[in-house]
Parts: C-alpha cells; sequence; structure tokens
C-alpha cells in the first residue's frame, strides 16, 4: 500500500436524496437563447437554399446521411442542439457552405435590435443632412403602438413625406409588402395634398440579395423608384421627391447606403458589387 492509494472514503448519500442539478448560469441562458435565435436563421436559410437547387427534404437527407425528420427539424429552426458538423454537411447538401464568426456580446450598451438601430440611424443622419425632419419608429396612428414606420421622413415646405422601412432579414416578403402599402396609405390620409412615397433599406447579406436577384421582377413592379434619385434626395434638400418608391442596401455595418439596381436582369443583380454582407451561409466554391 503507497501513501497516494489512501483516500478519504466517498461520503453516503442519505436515502432518498436528490442530487441537485446546479443552476444555469445568465451566460448559459443567454446563450441558448442565441442558439435558438441562429437556428432559426439558419433553418430559414438552409430551406431556402433547397428551394433553389430544386432538391426535396428527402434527397437532401439522404445525401447528408440523416433522417428526413431531423432534416425537417433543422428547416423549422429546431436545429439549436445539432453539432456543428450536421450543419455543415447539411449546407454542402444544398450547395453552400457554413459561415460562423465569433462578435462582440451584447451587454446593457447593445441593445437586442443593434442591427436594426444602425440602419435606421444611417438613414436619419443621411435624411436629416438633406433636410428632412425624421420621426424613427412613428406609430401609423395615434394609439396604434404596436405598428409603427421605421422612420418617417417630411419637408413641411415641399410637402413631401417619405415612409421607410429597414429590413435585417427578409422573410414574409408578401407580408410586408402589405404592411408598407397600408403604412404609405396611413400617411397619405394623415396629410393630405401632400406626396407621399418611400421605399425599404435592406441589409446587403449574401441571403437577401439573392432573394431580391430571384424575384427580381416582383421588386421591380413594387419599387420602380431610381435609387440614385432617391440618394439624392436625401442628400439634397433642393432635390425633388421622387415619387415611385425605391429599394435602398446597406453594408454590413449598416453605416452605408447604396442603390439597388433592379432594372439589371437576374445574372446581373446577383453579380452587383457587395457592400460586404454577413451570410448566414454562403454559396460554396465551385
Amino acid at each position: 500500500m503507497t501513501i497516494a492509494s489512501v483516500r478519504e472514503p466517498e461520503p453516503t448519500p442519505a436515502v432518498g436524496a436528490r442530487a441537485r442539478r446546479p443552476r444555469a448560469t445568465r451566460e448559459v441562458l443567454a446563450g441558448r437563447r442565441r442558439a435558438a435565435h441562429l437556428a432559426a436563421r439558419l433553418g430559414t436559410a438552409l430551406r431556402d437554399a433547397r428551394g433553389h437547387c430544386g432538391r426535396t427534404q428527402a434527397e437532401c437527407a439522404a445525401l447528408a446521411r440523416i433522417s428526413q425528420a431531423r432534416w425537417s427539424d433543422l428547416e423549422r429552426g429546431r436545429g439549436a442542439d445539432a453539432p456543428l458538423e450536421t450543419w455543415a454537411v447539411a449546407a454542402a447538401a444544398v450547395g453552400q457552405e457554413l459561415a460562423a464568426f465569433l462578435d462582440r456580446a451584447p451587454g446593457a450598451d447593445l441593445p437586442r435590435d443593434i442591427e436594426h438601430l444602425r440602419r435606421q440611424s444611417a438613414l436619419v443622419e443621411r435624411a436629416t443632412a438633406g433636410g428632412w425632419a425624421v420621426a424613427p419608429e412613428m406609430p401609423v396612428a395615434a394609439g396604434e403602438l404596436g405598428r409603427v414606420i421605421d422612420a418617417l421622413l417630411t419637408r413641411a415646405a415641399a410637402r413631401e413625406a417619405a415612409v421607410f422601412e429597414v429590413w435585417d432579414l427578409l422573410l414574409d416578403v408578401g407580408a410586408a409588402f402589405r404592411s408598407f402599402d397600408e403604412k404609405l396609405a396611413a400617411v397619405r390620409a394623415q396629410l393630405p395634398g401632400w406626396t407621399v412615397s418611400g421605399g425599404w433599406v435592406i441589409r446587403g447579406t449574401r441571403r437577401n440579395r439573392a432573394l431580391v436577384a430571384e424575384l427580381a421582377p416582383l421588386f421591380r413592379a413594387r419599387f420602380p423608384g431610381d435609387g440614385r434619385d432617391w440618394l439624392r434626395a436625401l442628400d439634397d434638400s433642393a432635390a425633388g421627391m421622387p415619387k415611385g418608391p425605391a429599394m435602398l442596401w446597406t453594408d454590413a455595418s449598416g453605416a452605408r447606403l447604396g442603390q439597388a439596381r433592379l432594372h439589371l436582369g437576374r445574372a446581373a443583380l446577383r453579380g452587383q458589387p457587395a457592400l460586404r454582407g454577413e451570410p448566414e451561409m454562403r454559396r460554396g466554391a465551385g
């Protein structure tokens, strides 16, 4: 027998006693919420990518060597517990590759909707310099706190008003179109005799750009205005407001606005110089 082999006997648990699980820390709870959020975004990207490549869930699941039920869970945002390898293989099955990075964790100084706020701020800064009065998060009607306009721009002297909506991730595009139309109609009703138009400011991620490129004829019909004219109107108080609504892109940081050239063909639209978007999944090489 050696000294190292002599150990204090393990305490015998009391009869009927239950092992107490350690309570989840604040960091664990925050991590779980973030994992669920990312799983939902990845699921949307996976579903969209599968639609682009024209494969069924069963076909993609077979390529990824997972069950069709598991693939369905991933697309529905239930993959927070899936290993990175599963996501990477699933992405490869639809011609994409998983991209990831670490970002500074939001604290008390960074609200949850910081990306949305950055784009609002860029729009406000540019429009203010052009002589617009800007009302962020403007209720559509008195008492309707749940329905707001992301940024309402007005120039009273010219009797012009612009409704701008800011989008980080395009999900239900049809509902977004209808909501935009309702807000335009509400402003026209409240400001009779004014010229009312507006547009969308969209985060220039690969996914958002690919969606707009695929549906270019639809977006062209809904946003016939020229983005260059809108940028000029935002910058210059002497430039009249374009009558047709338009789309504008932002870069990944949300600091720079650029035009969306919807008049280009689908292939050319996909190849527009990117404003360095933040992809959840990006197209694989080859």
